[in-house]
């Protein structure tokens, strides 16, 4: 196949399964990504280009010749400067510019229910690109996840990991909030088929259960042999309390974001299931080791930049 597929992110953590089934599948591959010094896993197979929002003809050129984008790109919290609005001015500049390029389809992940009235900036941002989305030129196909669960997760590894380790874990509300969970590995293929598809549309990539999110916190806990007391908390309390255990790790546990989607019940969409895998076996296949380690959403994704930064000095 002599086909190039732009993938924004190819080295991070559902870029890597995407990234794997287009080469499987005979696609040239390009990413483009803040961390060119990254270690490449794929070598000569993904050729790499930076980001460059803030040289729109340049970020044009390292387009061209591709007949589809796969975007991943945005931010799940401010950091650095860039804030959701930030997050918003280049995923247009990108969708501009892929269309510029003569690109003839974009494949976008976005999120659960985005809403352009969301008080949520996650939530609006992700909408106002998915507006930009459908403006442009090209045929698109809109992904919508939520959670996706897999060997490299944050959310439900970082869960378990807390299971693991402390007597009480405090759910915000009455944890009745529904949860649709998807295996990056289906999401992953639900990416690339996109791409073959000619037709607008947009799907909610959930998987084939759904939990409410306490009785996911108590399925991970037998799982992973935790005798852990779970307590229902008022969301702001909950919060605090996820703010201090970040302090304590140094990262960034949950965002208000974060909790304002999961008490709203944004995260569990109507919809047939477009996964396969089930989260429940899945935990029980690999409960040996969710959760053994933390996984720092501050590490993966802004140690490597500050690293390559303080060495190009």
């Amino acid at each position: 196949m002599d086909e190039t597929v732009v993938i924004t992110g190819a080295f991070s953590y559902t870029g890597k399964y995407t990234t794997r089934i287009l080469l499987d599948r005979g696609y040239r591959v390009r990413t483009l990504t803040f961390h060119p010094g990254r270690p490449n896993p794929f070598g000569d197979r993904v050729e790499v280009h930076p980001y460059h929002f803030d040289r729109p003809a340049q970020l044009r050129r390292s387009l061209e010749g591709a007949s589809t984008l796969i975007n991943t790109y945005w931010v799940r919290f401010p950091h650095n400067g860039i804030d959701f609005a930030a997050a918003v001015r280049n995923s247009k500049l990108l969708i501009h510019a892929a269309s510029d390029a003569g690109l003839h389809r974009i494949v976008h992940v976005s999120i659960a229910n985005p809403s352009l009235d969301s008080p949520l900036g996650y939530y609006k941002g992700k909408a106002e690109v998915e507006q930009a989305v459908r403006e442009s030129r090209m045929s698109h196909a809109i992904v919508r996840p939520t959670v996706i669960f897999g060997a490299e997760d944050i959310l439900i590894n970082n869960i378990a990991w807390f299971l693991r380790r402390l007597p009480v874990f405090g759910v915000p509300g009455n944890g009745h909030c529904g949860i649709r969970p998807i295996y990056v590995e289906d999401m992953a293929r639900l990416l690339v088929d996109s791409i073959e598809a000619t037709a607008n549309c947009v799907t909610n990539a959930v998987g084939p259960e759904t939990f409410e999110f306490d009785d996911l916190v108590r399925l991970i806990a037998r799982e992973v042999g935790s005798s852990v007391w779970v307590v229902h908390l008022p969301a702001p309390l909950a919060y605090l309390g996820t703010l201090v255990t970040g302090w304590i790790v140094h990262d960034v546990v949950l965002t208000w974001q974060e909790y304002g989607g999961l008490l709203a019940n944004l995260l569990a969409p109507d919809g047939a299931a477009v996964g396969e895998t089930r989260l429940s076996q899945w935990l029980a296949a690999n409960r040996a080791s969710v959760g053994r380690k933390y996984a720092s959403e501050v590490k993966r994704h802004f140690r490597v930049q500050a690293e390559r930064d303080r060495f190009a000095r």
